[in-house]
């Protein structure tokens, strides 16, 4: 992730010429910051506990690399006490292959890194089963791409929120909540122009809590639907629940979160 200068009434305009001149606009640059990618799932066709946490700094605009926080101290906390270290492997990731979360419980994560202390703390959701993926030709603005729907049932009278991941040549993100389809059979649904038949699409569904999909709506707005991710370039600032106990004005940004996954794959006829 990189941290995005708002800059205002930058547009050139070259009338009548050509250039290839490369201008390089110089932007104010503010202090690194941390930025936590810390989802920590349970997915219901695998039995492996292996957890893992990505830990990075922010970045000046021009700046082609993202600097990887790898002497960090982190680890995360059950409802009983008991704790789960994560150990720096590479480039920023921090592993730990003991973890297996319980849904509904809570859990927090602690992290101390340059002699501050950032933590969260989220609940463990669980995710309903997907029943079935149907294929239609009524997807996108025009109605005539290819749709693949993925039904699930919703459990009633109780609030829930779900994140899809459907992963083709591009990763693309939708999120629902239940308000007006509680109880219900219903599904997401994933649209691209350019898939094809023969196309494989892999989809990941989470169950998440509200606060995350709160999180997710506002960053979506801000990034667009059409990035390569929930962390890359932003155009404004947005907080996740992360929070430095030690410094307050030295804020991180991501999110932590724990979910349940059901997976299938899709091949697109």
């Amino acid at each position: 992730m990189k941290r995005l200068f708002k800059i205002f009434g930058l547009i050139l305009i070259f009338a009548g010429s050509s250039c290839e001149d490369v201008v390089d606009i110089p932007l104010e640059e503010s202090e690194p910051r941390l930025v936590v990618e810390a989802s920590i799932l349970s997915y219901k066709d695998s039995e492996s506990k292996i957890q893992q946490i990505k830990l990075s700094e922010t970045a000046p605009f021009y700046d082609e690399q993202i600097p990887p926080v790898e002497s960090a101290s982190v680890k995360i906390i059950s409802e009983e006490g008991l704790e789960y270290d994560f150990v720096h492997t590479s480039e920023g990731y921090y592993i730990n292959e003991n973890l297996n979360p319980i849904i509904g419980q809570t859990y927090e994560l602690e992290i101390i890194y340059n002699d501050e202390v950032y933590t969260a703390a989220e609940t463990m959701m669980g995710v309903t089963d997907i029943d079935f993926i149907e294929q239609t030709a009524t997807g996108g603005f025009a109605g005539d791409e290819i749709e693949i729907k993925v039904f699930y049932t919703d459990p009633a009278d109780e609030s829930n929120y779900y994140l899809f991941i459907f992963r083709n040549e591009k990763i693309t993100l939708e999120i629902y909540e239940d308000e007006f389809t509680d109880g219900n059979q219903i599904f997401g649904y994933y649209s691209n122009e350019d898939i094809e038949p023969g196309d494989e699409v892999a989809i990941e569904m989470y169950g998440i809590s509200k606060s995350y999909y709160e999180f997710l709506f506002i960053l979506r707005a801000q990034i667009g639907e059409n990035s390569g991710g929930p962390f890359e370039t932003q155009p404004a600032t947005v907080k996740g629940n992360v929070i430095n106990r030690s410094n307050k004005e030295n804020y991180p940004f991501g999110y932590f979160h724990l979910s349940e996954v059901d997976t299938s794959t899709y091949i697109v006829e």
